[in-house]
């Protein structure tokens, strides 16, 4: 590849970064899953548990999440860091330490929080990647799993190990293993993006194919 042509490449990977992206305005219809879902945690939350992760761009996360069998909602948000109340540009700026997070609210009659590591760790992102998520790169974007209980830990530690034994990724995983602390839900304009804006440029070359590789390999749990 010649310089000029490898340089404008990565002029567009980068324009293309999280970091950059101007969130459109325009709505669009949904897809058959579900309705795309507000900021806030479901009105009732009986019988249902929650889990939180972050693993880049959380329009893609909370996608992946909420095409999930048994998952009633998935908020997405900023969670990890020490500021209270942070903006989308603060977070994005890399100074609050905060990463785009995902809270997901599932029925662990219907779905298992094993289930949700495995689509976690095996097909929602790359978690092997330091602070970078393809075209997105900062701490911000890093990959956590925050746990709530002692058997949470122990879970998301057995998944590391058993996900890295079975070199299902060529390079070893780099994942926070985090005790939760608090999780502040994103800017309405940001809750169901990918539904909401198919033809958005980052949704399309970045986004759709995280989703596509999650569809196919866990067609089997996907909502019908």
């Amino acid at each position: 590849m010649n310089k000029p042509t490898f340089y404008l490449l990565g002029l567009l990977l980068s324009l293309a970064s999280c970091t950059q992206r101007q969130p459109a305005t325009a709505d669009a219809p949904a897809t058959p899953f579900s309705q795309p879902t507000t900021g806030a945690a479901p009105s009732n939350l009986s019988g249902l548990a929650v889990a939180t992760f972050a693993g880049g761009c959380f329009w893609c996360e909370e996608e992946v999440f909420e095409e999930l069998r048994g998952v009633q909602q998935v908020v997405s948000g900023y969670a990890g860091g020490p500021e209270q109340n942070p903006t989308y540009e603060q977070v994005g700026s890399g100074a609050t330490g905060h990463a785009e997070s995902i809270e997901v609210y599932y029925d662990p009659q219907q779905v298992s929080y094993q289930t949700l590591l495995d689509v976690f760790f095996e097909a929602a992102h790359d978690p092997t990647t330091l602070n970078r998520q393809g075209p997105d790169a900062g701490a911000q974007y890093r990959s956590v799993a925050f746990y709530r209980t002692p058997e949470e830990r122990q879970l998301i530690e057995a998944t590391i190990r058993r996900v890295n034994e079975s070199k299902h990724y060529p390079n070893p995983i780099v994942t926070q293993v985090t005790a939760f602390t608090r999780f502040w839900p994103a800017e309405d304009y940001h809750q169901g993006y990918y539904r909401l804006h198919p033809d958005d440029s980052y949704i399309r070359s970045v986004s759709e194919p995280k989703v596509a590789k999650f569809r196919q390999k866990f067609a089997d749990k996907l909502k019908k």
